[in-house]
């Protein structure tokens, strides 16, 4: 079975590593930061919408402002498939 995050880069997902700043509705002035790494698709990020929706719904704390930084680890020019076995002693 080969690893599911790899088989996701394979498909088109890249890492995606979000900042986001928050602060507790009672202690506004105290402003909280959130690091998070996932598998997401670029430009539109689905995996990270439905989390900040998933935010909105269920945690009791304002989002102040969210950064995103997404990086292709494969790309067409990188992955190749190959016939053979290379044995290595």
């Amino acid at each position: 079975m080969s690893d599911p995050g790899f088989i996701r880069q394979l498909d088109g997902y890249g890492l995606t590593t979000v900042e986001i700043h928050y602060y507790m509705p009672d202690h506004v002035s105290l402003l909280q930061l959130f690091v998070m790494q996932q598998y997401d698709l670029a430009p539109k990020f689905p995996e990270l919408g439905k989390f900040l929706e998933f935010w909105r719904r269920e945690i009791d704390a304002v989002l102040h402002s969210v950064r995103v930084a997404h990086k292709q680890l494969i790309g067409p020019q990188e992955w190749r498939a190959v016939d053979g076995v290379i044995s290595i002693n």
